[in-house]
């Protein structure tokens, strides 16, 4: 019973990773599409057009410890110490790449 107990935590954990992964994509496929379209290495390009998404990557890769820690006891080795700032970066980071990836899209929309 302790394994379907420690399961479900950690599968819920991995969905909602799994779909925060997969939001941008869906709701800005069209402007990811445009941006990428006209891809150039200049700075400018560069933070205008990909910095949301690039706080989006950020803010994932910063939760990505703490799904793996999801359903662990906090004094085991696998638990990150400071999985509270994790958190608070990483969905902090995630929040600002959606609000400048929705400015993306709706200027991309717009031309």
């Amino acid at each position: 019973m302790a394994a379907v107990s420690h399961a479900r935590p950690v599968l819920t954990g991995l969905a909602g990773f799994l779909a925060a992964a997969a939001l941008p994509v869906l709701l800005w496929h069209r402007a990811i599409e445009l941006v990428a379209s006209d891809f150039r290495f200049e700075l400018g390009y560069l933070v205008t057009g990909w910095s949301g998404y690039g706080l989006i990557g950020l803010g994932l890769l910063l939760l990505v410890p703490v799904v793996a820690s999801r359903g662990r006891r906090p004094d085991t080795r696998m638990y990150p110490r400071r999985r509270n700032a994790l958190i608070g970066w990483g969905v902090s980071l995630y929040l600002l790449g959606a609000v400048l990836a929705g400015q993306v899209a709706a200027v991309a929309a717009v031309n």
